[in-house]
């Protein structure tokens, strides 16, 4: 093998390394998933064989969100109270889809059990779930941003292999000249 080939052979293998070894993390396309951007809020849901309810605790406040359990159709106009560690609730109809309970104060973390009994025209059913509510964990936690000196990174590298593959296209073109001028 001569040494154009050798270089060629050579320019390939790095190019084919050269992303795995150069990302960074979040950035290799590995088996591990990544992590969750952004806050998760506390939920909780219920169902029985007529409706799904589905809660969403943000603060003091809980959404609601009640679909019938065959077809996963919402529920509109239906009359919902909620039992959350024995204190009682009425929801109220929010928009066309969603329910809304104000609570006292925000729940503190922990298990919490919760009873719903669903009223919605002739149905009436009886709901349990648990809210589970954890401390806040990692809020503080900043984004990754990309820095100036990661880009010039990725430039100085493309320059090298833009380098690279030009002198050798010219050594190359040099080699058939020469080649096709003794032929002649």
């Amino acid at each position: 093998m001569n040494l154009p080939h050798t270089l060629a052979a050579l320019f390939v293998a790095a190019f084919l390394v050269a992303p795995a070894a150069w990302a960074g993390e979040g950035h290799d396309h590995s088996d591990t998933a990544p992590a969750a951007a952004g806050q998760v809020l506390p939920r909780f849901t219920a169902e029985s064989e007529l409706f799904e309810l589905v809660g969403v605790l943000r603060g003091k406040q809980i959404t609601l969100y009640l679909d019938r359990f065959g077809d996963n159709s919402p529920v509109r106009g239906a009359q919902i109270e909620l039992e959350i560690g024995g204190a009682k609730f009425k929801a109220e109809m929010q928009g066309e889809d969603e329910y809304e309970v104000v609570l006292a104060e925000a729940p503190k973390p922990g298990v919490l059990p919760v009873t719903a009994t669903v009223t919605a025209g002739k149905d009436t059913d009886l709901l349990a779930g648990e809210l589970d509510i954890h401390e806040a964990a990692h809020t503080d936690e900043a984004v990754h941003t990309h820095s100036w000196t990661e880009y010039a990174g990725w430039a100085a590298g493309g320059l090298v292999a833009l380098v690279l593959l030009l002198w050798g296209g010219r050594r190359a073109l040099a080699a058939r000249s020469v080649r096709a001028g003794g032929a002649a």
